[in-house]
């Protein structure tokens, strides 16, 4: 039985620490019953445990590693099955550092598994399940590297380029059907995800890292401002839109029947 407050169920992956945690907290203060997912089953079952004291919240936790196709499988079917299920947070996901000629190429095929493929399982999931039901909500954790991958790991910034994508054309697809859907593209954020890729964050200007709480409680106002994009970080609105303006500006040139006269 929901509580009587709730907004439906978040599920959350990748919910065991960093962003993901913080999600979990501002969305049981907001009255939504969670489904924890990680691979942390002890670190789940501690935060589950806060959460339904401080937030009268249900919480279920589920022990998954989204790398493994079947425990990917199991999510979708109940993402597909489970009707109170109103909310998506598609944050589970790693970094790498390094340069691709020299990459681990089992690592970053795990990478691509959990940042591409897993993502795009549960969106998929996800929106056919809220459209049937006239609500509901999917985001979608990307990176400002997506806007600028010269200056990142390749394979790491062309993954988050692709959730961007995704999320733009979802957004286009689900237009009418009562479901949000939204892009969020922190900078760096102090995380574990740091650590684990093997950034040095000493090496990494104090004024560039962002703290995990901040950056979601601006990512949840640009949810609830309507924005598709949030870049949370980014001062002036006004350069996303220039940005956007641009790329729409060369639609209409981008597929003609005939090649640009430079290259005639």
């Amino acid at each position: 039985m929901n509580s009587v407050q709730t907004q439906g169920t978040a599920l959350v992956t990748g919910a065991s620490s960093g962003i993901g945690a913080v999600y979990a907290e501002r969305l049981a203060a907001r009255g939504f019953d969670l489904l924890l997912v990680a691979r942390d089953q002890e670190r789940l079952e501690a935060a589950a445990s806060k959460l339904r004291s401080a937030y009268g919240v249900q919480v279920e936790v589920l022990k998954a590693d989204l790398t493994l196709k079947d425990d990917v499988l199991k999510l979708e079917q109940r993402l597909r099955s489970d009707s109170s299920i109103s909310l998506l947070l598609n944050n589970a996901g790693v970094a790498a550092d390094g340069l691709l000629a020299n990459a681990d190429m089992d690592q970053l095929e795990r990478l691509i598994q959990l940042n591409v493929t897993t993502v795009t399982r549960l969106a998929s999931a996800a929106a056919a399940s809220f459209t049937k039901a006239g609500r509901g909500t999917i985001i979608n954790i990307a990176s400002v590297v997506a806007l600028f991958p010269e200056r990142f790991n390749a394979t790491y910034s062309a993954s988050k380029a692709y959730v961007l994508s995704l999320t733009q054309s979802l957004d286009a697809e689900l237009a009418g059907t009562g479901v949000q859907v939204q892009a969020v593209l922190p900078g760096v954020t102090r995380t574990e995800i740091l650590e684990r890729s093997g950034i040095d964050a000493s090496q990494i200007p104090a004024d560039m890292i962002m703290e995990a709480g901040e950056m979601v409680d601006a990512a949840l106002s640009g949810l609830d401002q309507g924005e598709l994009i949030t870049i949370p970080s980014l001062p002036n609105a006004s350069e996303w839109e220039a940005f956007m303006a641009a790329r729409h500006a060369m639609a209409p040139n981008l597929s003609r029947s005939t090649a640009a006269t430079r290259y005639k």
